[in-house]
């Protein structure tokens, strides 16, 4: 990161560990921020266009005769009382502006309140940090990781919830690197978070194509050839401040975040995508809260019933893997994050992976160790798959011929601060899997060789087994000794910091507090 785009960063983080005093967590404060300098880069963008024709001037805010002169220059004149009134009052003015608008605007101030109660700070806030500085026309490597840096530093406060949203910046690039997206791509993520596949494959193409890419090849990226899924409104207008931030869509046009339950319907033809980058939520259950006649609460396992679903699943990563494989095009190309438990889980776990690998080329899968996730205990892996041609009966091969799996646990353990996942560790599995920073990336796949860390499997075998278990990896000494009873505790405090962490969000859904044993706070 750019050193004037660190400075920033600390600025406005230092900031929040003040308004940390007024009871405003990490996330709420970047929900502020977010209005904010919405309405900072509309008065930016007014001034750009002052001395245009009244018809080419664009207008972000209601351009009606209450809004002229509504907008930042008037927080920036009001102090006090009159300011919290007004900035208060403004955000429900543009909430209910923005039910009726499909745009980005609209979008970002869905239901906003104002979270500042303290009119003294908000004014510091409006003056002192975002006033100063001009977000609409400087360079996008400062403004837009300033941004990114400070998602991912609220990532770290857990109390807020916030790391369930963020996938390691590290992690994302390298898996964009090994997907080589194209100009000529449309690159979706159905639980995008805060956006940051979407940025990662979006630079990806700019660096790799920017010279030779043309002004309509430009365009499609603000148009909808890039575009995410997210259940949370709030999340969601993280995701789209993000993307603005980073050059990607305008604030006048259609949001390039989708605000829904990505697993509710099947695509639609133009919801398909040539390329799907995701990292689906990490709990196991999809669920609803419901409230009950007499008042009481209680969640309810909640079954996706698709047609293009092989299997109805109340597992939600499940859903997402089909619902991941039904997004693809023809031809169409997949990585997906997904805990251990997927490829092992019995039931209609091995009905979905033997579809998967009978339906799919899944020809990678990568191994990561526990330590680079938030969300304590959790090991993943990344699966990469292609579409293929229906098969026309059930006799035929499986199109996963060879599955190839990079093992980087073994022998690796990893934390988020002391010896966090840098670049280098995955180094070796890009040039060796993908062929990233060879002469001949295209012909890498062909080229593999079975050699330590990187090991074959035959796809019709492993769809012969019975529980078409995936679960496999570097076969070593200690691995192959049964279940230690160290193991065993660390499956059992992952599943029971997973069942508090589900008890956390249920109190969270019903605004109650939990009692300090639960929440860990002996």
């Amino acid at each position: 990161m750019k050193l004037e785009a660190r400075r920033l960063v600390e600025r406005l983080w230092n900031y929040c560990n003040v308004l940390r005093d007024d009871g405003v967590s990490s996330l709420e404060y970047l929900e502020q921020l977010s209005f904010l300098v919405f309405l900072k880069m509309a008065a930016e963008m007014q001034e750009a266009d002052k001395d245009l024709p009244q018809d080419k001037r664009r207008r972000v805010l209601p351009d009606t005769e209450k809004w002229r002169n509504r907008g930042w220059t008037d927080l920036l004149d009001r102090t006090g009382s009159g300011l919290e009134e007004e900035y208060t009052q403004l955000l429900t003015d543009l909430g209910k502006q923005g039910e009726g608008e499909n745009t980005t605007l609209g979008l970002i101030f869905y239901r906003a309140r104002n979270r500042l109660q303290n009119p003294a700070n908000l004014r510091r806030l409006i003056v002192d940090l975002i006033n100063k500085e001009k977000w609409l026309s400087s360079s996008k490597d400062i403004k837009g990781d300033a941004y990114e840096a400070l998602i991912a530093r609220s990532a770290e406060d857990t109390k807020a919830g916030a790391g369930q949203y963020f996938t390691p910046r590290v992690l994302i690039e390298s898996i964009v690197r090994c997907m080589r997206p194209t100009p000529d791509d449309t690159i979706t993520d159905p639980a995008c978070g805060t956006g940051g596949f979407l940025l990662a494959a979006h630079d990806y193409i700019v660096r790799e194509y920017g010279d030779d890419m043309s002004t309509e090849e430009s365009a499609r990226f603000d148009e909808g050839a890039i575009w995410g899924t997210e259940l949370v409104p709030a999340t969601a207008r993280l995701a789209a401040m993000n993307l603005l931030l980073h050059k990607i869509g305008r604030p006048e046009g259609k949001p390039l975040i989708h605000v829904k339950d990505a697993l509710a319907k099947p695509p639609t033809p133009a919801e398909r995508a040539s390329m799907v980058l995701a990292n689906p939520p990490f709990g196991k259950k999809s669920s609803i809260v419901i409230t009950n006649v007499d008042g009481s609460v209680s969640r309810e396992d909640m079954s996706y019933h698709r047609k293009d679903f092989w299997e109805t699943t109340t597992n939600k990563q499940f859903n997402f893997v089909q619902h991941i494989a039904n997004l693809l095009t023809d031809n169409g190309r997949a990585a997906v994050i997904l805990p251990d438990n997927v490829l092992f889980e019995g039931g209609r776990g091995t009905s979905i992976r033997r579809e998967l690998l009978k339906r799919y080329n899944l020809h990678t899968m990568l191994r990561l160790p526990a330590g680079i996730f938030y969300a304590g205990g959790v090991k993943a892996n990344v699966l990469f798959f292609d579409a293929a041609a229906p098969r026309r009966s059930e006799d035929e091969p499986p199109h996963t011929q060879q599955l190839w799996v990079y093992d980087l646990r073994t022998g690796n353990r990893f934390t988020l601060k002391q010896n966090p996942l840098l670049p280098g560790h995955l180094e070796d599995f890009e040039k060796r899997a993908f062929g990233v920073g060879t002469d001949d990336p295209d012909g890498a796949i062909e080229r593999r060789v079975p050699e330590g860390r990187l090991q074959v499997f035959d796809g019709a075998k492993l769809v012969a087994t019975k529980d078409v278990n995936l679960d496999i990896g570097l076969i070593e000494p200690e691995a192959a000794e049964a279940k230690s009873l160290t193991e065993l505790t660390l499956a059992l405090s992952a599943d029971l910091r997973e069942a508090l962490l589900e008890l956390e969000h249920l109190a969270a859904d019903l605004d109650v507090e939990l009692p300090p044993l639960i929440r860990g706070q002996q």
